[in-house]
């Protein structure tokens, strides 16, 4: 399985399409009655772990690979890094998004911790996470970082930049959501029922 992982995220960062027999002779020669089972269980993993999704062309029987949420950023870092970052940028809009638009920065951490993303920890695959989560995005313009108004002592929000909501719709975001908590409920925070940005959060 984590060879077909590996060349689904190949052909993602090549911008490549690919087919069902290009796997079957690439990836899973001698477990070709399994493909669907394979096919299905790595498409799952890189959505979950790396924000991407695989969608198939029907008149040309191909696949491709594309970001989740159709956001336009690859998450492909400038170092060479071979993996994407992706995942987590759409684990962070699905957040905001389940919140009410706006969640409290407890409510963001708490969810990358899940993760095993840490405030001040190098983490393999995204690095400094603060710096990327309240910095790298923000510059990027998907995220907004801002002080709660008349917070003493100060606490801090987040919530789409003006590209996310450029790019994707909260629609699409909580279906995602919706996706996810039906894989693997410990993913992603549930859903919160009527949730507002105000000051309930904070008590």
């Amino acid at each position: 399985m984590m060879g077909m992982v590996e060349f689904l995220l190949l052909k993602y960062r090549a911008k490549e399409p690919t087919t069902k027999a290009e796997m079957l002779s690439s990836v899973i020669k001698e477990h070709q009655d399994h493909f669907h089972e394979i096919f299905s269980v790595a498409t799952e993993r890189i959505k979950l772990v790396f924000g991407i999704v695989v969608e198939m062309d029907p008149s040309a029987h191909t696949y491709f690979l594309v970001t989740a949420l159709g956001l336009t950023y690859d998450g492909m870092v400038s170092d060479g890094h071979r993996y994407p970052n992706t995942g987590l940028l759409v684990t962070l809009l699905c957040v905001i998004a389940s919140e009410g638009d706006c969640a409290p920065e407890e409510k963001i951490w708490e969810a990358v911790n899940i993760l095993g993303v840490h405030d001040g920890k190098v983490h393999w695959l995204y690095g400094e996470p603060r710096e990327l989560i309240t910095k790298v995005w923000v510059q990027e313009q998907y995220l907004l970082y801002r002080q709660v108004p008349n917070s003493n002592p100060a606490r801090y929000e987040f919530l789409w930049g003006p590209r996310a909501h450029a790019e994707t719709t909260t629609v699409k975001a909580l279906k995602f959501v919706h996706t996810v908590n039906h894989r693997d409920s410990h993913f992603l925070p549930s859903l919160p029922e009527g949730p507002e940005c105000n000051e309930k959060h904070y008590a």
